[in-house]
């Protein structure tokens, strides 16, 4: 009997022996994963920041981790992806604390912003048509909307060296859906839409597509902006762009109407020979080359032609009834068209 009981004392002590580092690592586990999840910093003083639509648990998380809100955006991606909460994220402008743990900043995310209110910037759209449109929904006025596009500073590269003023920000406040809090400041509504434009870009990789085009990024914008407001169906975009192109090249002037109806201040049902003499530099039918900035806020379709413009002969495009243009490659065939289209 004493052989059996120092037997089973024997393999207890063996057995424990086993499960202690066990034991050890499940505990160091534990406390890993509850500072993990714990907050990043006591401190309560609210952080804003802008997640963008259709934006991955992955960027959301670098999101959150440059803003000092997570500890690790690994982490935060494995936990809302095991907890099946990643398509559940919800764009928008969010005010949030580094004091909050993650499950509950995970929870907010869902919710989406408090207060939520929604609108839409069409493709297209100048801002002056921007601010029109947030002042009508009570978001800002017109004239805090220009002060803050002409003195206010916004932390992104594409901005660096563009000319000062009130059209400053032209083509850069991306069109899109967006839910914000009605409480949210004029600053952060801007900084929303060009956070957009930042995340759209990055996920064109826009900059290097436009450099193998020989653009800089802003030339890039300022032609999508012209075929945004020239095309009105997307299959003519690149041809559209083309057209551009190719008049860049020979050292024509571009003579696209929508630059004229921009030195005008608005939109024309029609334009006048007395028009075309408006003396501006966005007026392209008297510069030879590229207005200074883009002409109004282009979306991906036109983003994307400016730097992959189609490769033809075309050096003219005259508008059809219907919307589409009738695109020639020489003067005497734009000159029928004309006749054929605009009698």
């Amino acid at each position: 009997m004493a052989f059996i009981r120092a037997a089973v004392i024997g393999n207890n002590k063996r057995r424990l022996l086993f499960l202690l580092p066990a034991l050890m690592l499940l505990l160091a586990a534990a406390v890993c994963l509850y500072l993990l999840l714990s907050p990043p910093a006591r401190r309560t003083a609210d952080v804003s920041l802008t997640i963008p639509r259709h934006a991955s648990s992955a960027v959301i998380g670098d999101i959150l981790y440059a803003k000092g809100l997570i500890r690790s955006p690994l982490v935060f991606n494995l936990y809302v992806r095991c907890t099946g909460v990643d398509g559940q994220l919800k764009a928008g402008l969010y005010h949030l604390s580094a004091g909050l743990s993650l499950p509950r900043l995970t929870n907010l995310l869902i919710q989406g912003p408090p207060d939520a209110r929604e609108f839409t910037i069409p493709e297209g759209f100048t801002l002056s048509q921007i601010a029109d449109l947030l002042a009508q929904k009570g978001l800002t006025t017109r004239q805090a909307f220009f002060q803050a596009v002409a003195r206010d500073q916004f932390p992104y590269p594409f901005l660096s060296g563009l000319p000062s003023g009130p059209h400053r920000l032209e083509g850069y406040l991306f069109p899109d859906t967006y839910k914000v809090g009605s409480d949210i400041s004029t600053y952060d509504l801007i900084d929303m839409m060009l956070g957009q434009f930042d995340y759209e870009i990055k996920k064109l990789h826009y900059a290097r597509r436009a450099a193998a085009a020989g653009l800089t990024l802003h030339q890039a914008v300022i032609i999508a902006s012209m075929v945004e407001k020239e095309a009105k169906v997307d299959r003519e975009r690149p041809l559209i762009a083309g057209v551009i192109e190719n008049r860049l090249r020979r050292g024509m002037p571009l003579q696209v109407d929508a630059t004229v109806e921009y030195a005008l201040g608005g939109n024309r049902a029609k334009l006048y020979y007395k028009d075309l003499r408006v003396n501006s530099p966005y007026n392209t039918y008297k510069i030879t080359g590229l207005p200074p900035g883009p002409i109004a806020c282009p979306g991906t379709a036109s983003l994307l032609a400016a730097v992959e413009p189609a490769r033809t002969d075309y050096l003219y495009y005259v508008a059809k009834p219907d919307g589409t243009h009738a695109f020639a490659t020489t003067l005497a065939q734009h000159e029928a068209n004309i006749r054929k289209y605009q009698h």
